[in-house]
């Protein structure tokens, strides 16, 4: 199971409470297409941001890199 497959399989942001993961996994490509991280699922902004976002901000994130992981599997 690749890192990132890891990393959506065993974090759930709206049941986990106290510290928030980094989604990135040291994959960084952004897809010029979606906009994304293909590592990560994330923007170019939510990456940027990552560091000075509170945990609300992260969880938020981390429920649109769900969103975007699970289009891309039923793709």
């Amino acid at each position: 199971m690749s890192a990132v497959n890891r990393r959506l399989r065993d974090f759930d942001p709206g049941a986990e409470t106290g510290f928030v993961p980094s989604p990135c996994i040291g994959l960084c490509l952004m897809d010029a297409q979606t906009g994304w991280c293909e590592g990560c699922f994330r923007t170019i902004e939510e990456i940027v941001a990552w560091g000075s976002a509170t945990d609300a901000d992260k969880r938020a994130v981390w429920i649109e890199i769900k969103r975007r992981a699970a289009g891309c599997a039923a793709e």
